[in-house]
This record gives C-alpha cells, structure tokens and sequence, in this order.
C-alpha cells in the first residue's frame, strides 16, 4: 500500500512560508508521516539538542541558545529539517538531509520513549523516497556509531549497506570513537517504498 505525498517543493523556506500562510506540507507515511520545521517550532528542536536522554550516549554533549538556533536555521542552505510526526501530530524525533562533501547525507533521532518501535526505518524510507523522486542523485548516505546498534539497524531494514567502518572518525564524552557509513544507490532503492510519484522536482 503506498501513500500520496501531499505536496513536495523546491527549497527549505519556500515551504516555511507557504506552511506560515495555511498550505499545509506533508510527507505521508504508513504510521509517520515528516513535516518540515518552521521557525516558529524552533523551541521543541532547542529543547531536545539541549537534552542529555535525547541526544544519547553516541552524540556529545550539546548546550546551545535559541539565538545560536536561529542563526543555524536561517544560514541553512542544501539541507532540510523535518520533524517525524505519528499520525496524531505527536512530534517523536527529527531527520535531516543535507550536504557532506558534496555527498548527499541523512541524519536522524527518535525520542528516547519511542526508540525500537520501527518509526525510524520507516522515517528513513521516507525520505529516502522523497530525495530520489525530487533529486537528480545517485546516491545517499548515513552515519552511525559503530556501537549504536539501534540506528545501524534501523538504516539496514531500511534498504541501506554497510560501506565500511571510518575509525576513530569523532570525539566524544571522553573517547575517540569508529563511524560505519551506509548507503543506498538508485538501483538498488528501484521504486518508492512509501511515497508515490506525485511530486515536483526539489
């Protein structure tokens, strides 16, 4: 069973706006569905990047202002934020495409209560059929500690393989620690899983 996508466009603040004056923009999964991130939702992503539980024990420790928030969002540029949303709008976490030397890259995270319950994969099923509907790309990537079992499985279930592991790749609390990258290639991604094909070019 596929789903439409309500509506796709082109860039970050052009659906900010058209989201502000009542157009309302969604990517419509099974059981969540990915809502872009407005300025005026900014305080739910300060409260969680500020959040110990939220973060996990596999991102560092991060405390940072609204206005440190605010200037990160509005100098985005080849990315875009996206809240996960179940189907009562209940916000449970966050995923993101954006640039990685000039590799197109996702990111993700669920809310502690919500963690092994399948929102992730599907979440990245999502977008991934939206990036390959709505992009010329070849290829996207993801990232995940080599011992956040969690997340590397999440991407695998999702279609994604593992590439090879880049060690000791970043510090944190207290610890140099291995990324394993994953990716997924058109030809292997086929057809949407979740979304269909009515969208516009992003």
């Amino acid at each position: 069973m596929q789903f439409e996508i309500v509506v796709l466009c082109t860039n970050h603040k052009t659906e900010a706006r058209d989201l502000m004056n009542g157009d309302l923009r969604l990517l419509e999964g099974r059981n969540v569905s990915l809502r872009i991130v407005e300025k005026q939702d900014l305080p739910i992503l300060l409260e969680w990047d500020n959040n110990v539980d939220f973060r996990g024990q596999f991102e560092n420790l991060k405390q940072e202002t609204m206005a440190d928030l605010v200037r990160l969002y509005d100098n985005i540029k080849d990315e875009q934020w996206f809240f996960i949303e179940k189907k009562d709008g209940t916000k449970i976490g966050f995923i993101s495409h954006f640039l990685s030397a000039g590799e197109t890259e996702i990111g993700y995270n669920i809310v502690p209560n919500e963690r092994n319950k399948g929102y992730a994969k599907e979440a990245i099923q999502i977008m991934v059929d939206y990036l390959f509907l709505s992009k010329d790309i070849m290829r996207i990537q993801a990232k995940a500690d080599a011992e956040n079992v969690q997340s590397w499985k999440a991407l695998e279930k999702a279609g994604f393989k593992r590439e090879g592991i880049l060690r000791r790749t970043f510090y944190c609390r207290g610890k140099w620690r291995d990324d394993c990258i994953y990716s997924i290639i058109r030809e292997e991604w086929k057809e949407p899983k979740i979304l269909t094909k009515n969208s516009c070019t992003g």
